[in-house]
C-alpha cells in the first residue's frame, strides 16, 4: 500500500522537483517557484526570517504585532484595503508568527497574479505607521494575550514551562510577548524592528500553482526587486547552556483537571538526529495504537497524552502534554510516561512497529503535497528550517533511513532526568462566595 500511494503521487506530479526552480533578486530576496496547472489558482507565501527569537527584553511580542500591522495599510493601499482588494478578486489570506518565522499566505485565482504582487510590494516597501492604528492593534494584541495565556490554563502552563526550560535563549519568552512589553513598545521600536525584519533580503517567497517560472521572474523583478535591501536582524548569539538537573514548576489555579507539560531539550532542525526524533514522536504519539495512548489513555490514567517535536532554527524542546483523568494523581501519569521512555531506551522498537510509524509519516508527507497551499508551506519551511527546499523531495528517504537503533540512541541521549523540565497545573478549589 505504501509503495502504491507513492507511485500514484509521483505519477500525478506531486513530487514535482523538475517543476520547481528558484532565483534570487538583486536585493537578496529568494524566490521558489513550482508550476502546477491542475487548477487556475496560486498559493504565494512570504517567509520573513523574523520571530520572537529576534526580539529582546522590552520588545517581546513585537513580531506578532507586525503580523497584524502588515494588513493595516501602506502607501498605495490604505487601511483594510489589502483584505478588501484580495476579497474583491476572489483571493484569501492569512498570517502566522512563531519563534523563528513570520509567514504571510495568499491564495488567489491566477488571473489576479500581478495585482497580488502589487499588494505585497506596497506593504513590504511602504508600510504605514498611523498612531491611531498602532494603538488599536496594541489593544488587539493585548486582548489576544489575555485570551491565549491569561485566561487559558494550557497557555499559562506552556508559558511557565518554556520560561523555566529556557533560561538564556530567546525561546524563553512567549511569541505573544510579556504584558508589560506590549504596553510599552514605542513608535521608534516599531519602525526600527520593521526596518530590520521586513527587508527583502530577509525573506523567502514561494509561489506554487498556475504560474510559470518566467512570469514569476518578470513580476518579481518589476514589483519586488526595486525594494532596497536593508541590514538584516543581527545573529542570535545567545546559546542555551546545557541543562544539568531536572527543573520543576507548579501552577496552582482554578481548573477542572490537572495538566502536565514535560520538556526535554533537543537540537535544531538541521541536526542529523532530527529524523530519528521525528520517527520517535510518531512511535510515541501516532494515533490510538501509539505507546503513549496505550500506556495512559487506554489505561484510564489520562484523558489525552501527546508528544510533539517542533521545527526550530536553534536547539529547542521535545514536548509531552498529559491531562490526567479526574482523581488520578499527576505523579502516576508522570511515572507512566517515564516507564514508556525507559522501555524505548532499554529495547529497540520492533520492526513491525517501526514500519507502521514510517508508513504513518510517509502517508502524511504524501497527503500534505496534494494541495498547492501545503506544498508552498513545505517548500518555504524546508528552505528555512533545513537549509534547502530540495530536501523536501528526499524527505521520504530520510524517514526510511531511520533504524530502530537510531530511535533507541536518541531516546537514550535526550530523554534523561537531568535534561527535563516538568510543569504541572494543580487545580485549586474556587471559593464559593456566600
Amino acid at each position: 500500500m505504501r509503495l502504491l500511494i507513492a507511485a500514484l503521487l509521483l505519477s500525478s506530479g506531486l513530487f514535482a522537483q523538475d517543476n520547481t526552480r528558484t532565483f534570487t533578486l538583486t536585493n537578496g530576496m529568494k524566490v521558489i517557484v513550482q508550476e502546477d496547472h491542475g487548477i487556475p489558482n496560486v498559493a504565494m507565501y512570504f517567509f520573513f526570517k523574523i520571530g520572537s527569537r529576534n526580539e529582546r527584553p522590552g520588545t517581546t511580542g513585537i513580531s506578532h504585532f507586525f503580523e497584524h500591522m502588515m494588513f493595516n495599510g501602506a502607501k498605495k493601499y490604505g487601511p483594510k484595503m489589502f483584505d478588501k482588494t484580495m476579497d474583491d478578486n476572489g483571493g484569501n489570506n492569512n498570517a502566522s508568527t512563531g519563534n523563528d518565522l513570520t509567514t504571510y499566505t495568499d491564495w488567489f485565482p491566477s488571473s489576479a497574479l500581478e495585482l497580488m504582487f502589487d499588494l505585497e510590494a506596497d506593504r513590504i516597501r511602504d508600510l504605514a505607521f498611523d498612531p491611531k492604528i498602532v494603538e488599536s492593534e496594541r489593544g488587539v494584541i493585548y486582548s489576544e494575550r489575555r485570551m491565549s495565556v491569561d485566561n487559558s490554563n494550557q497557555g499559562m502552563l506552556r508559558e511557565l514551562a518554556e520560561a523555566t526550560a529556557f533560561i538564556a535563549h530567546p525561546y524563553h519568552w512567549p511569541v505573544v510577548g510579556w504584558a508589560s512589553d506590549i504596553e510599552s513598545w514605542t513608535m521608534d521600536d516599531l519602525k526600527a524592528y520593521w526596518q530590520m525584519g521586513y527587508a527583502p533580503n530577509n525573506c523567502v517567497m514561494v509561489a506554487v500553482g498556475d504560474v510559470t517560472f518566467d512570469r514569476i521572474s518578470q513580476l518579481s523583478k518589476k514589483y519586488l526587486e526595486p525594494i532596497p535591501r536593508r541590514d538584516p536582524p543581527p545573529p542570535v548569539r545567545t546559546k542555551e547552556p546545557e541543562q544539568i538537573g531536572e527543573r520543576r514548576v507548579t501552577l496552582s489555579k482554578p481548573a477542572q483537571l490537572p495538566m502536565q507539560l514535560i520538556l526535554y531539550h533537543t537540537p535544531e532542525s538541521r541536526s542529523p538526529d532530527t529524523p530519528a526524533l521525528d520517527v520517535l514522536e510518531t512511535v510515541l504519539s501516532g494515533g490510538q495504537s501509539s505507546r503513549l495512548y496505550k500506556a495512559l489513555v487506554d489505561a484510564q490514567l489520562a484523558v489525552n497524552a501527546r508528544a510533539m517535536a517542533r521545527p526550530a532554527l536553534d536547539p529547542s524542546a521535545f514536548n509531552f502534554s498529559i491531562q490526567p483523568r479526574s482523581g488520578v494523581d499527576p505523579a502516576k501519569t508522570e511515572q507512566a510516561l517515564y516507564d514508556v521512555l525507559a522501555r524505548l531506551q532499554a529495547e529497540e522498537v520492533p520492526a513491525a512497529e517501526l514500519r507502521k510509524a514510517k508508513n504513518q509519516m510517509l502517508a502524511d508527507l504524501y497527503r500534505q503535497q496534494k494541495t498547492i497551499a501545503t506544498r508552498a508551506s513545505l517548500l518555504g519551511r524546508y528552505e528555512i528550517y533545513y537549509g534547502d527546499y530540495t530536501k523536501l523531495f528526499t524527505a521520504d528517504k530520510e524517514i526510511e533511513a531511520v533504524t530502530a537503533a537510531d530511535v533507541q540512541r536518541v531516546a537514550r541521549k535526550y530523554f534523561t532526568a537531568k535534561n527535563r523540565t516538568v510543569a504541572t497545573l494543580i487545580p485549586e478549589k474556587q471559593e464559593v462566595k456566600q
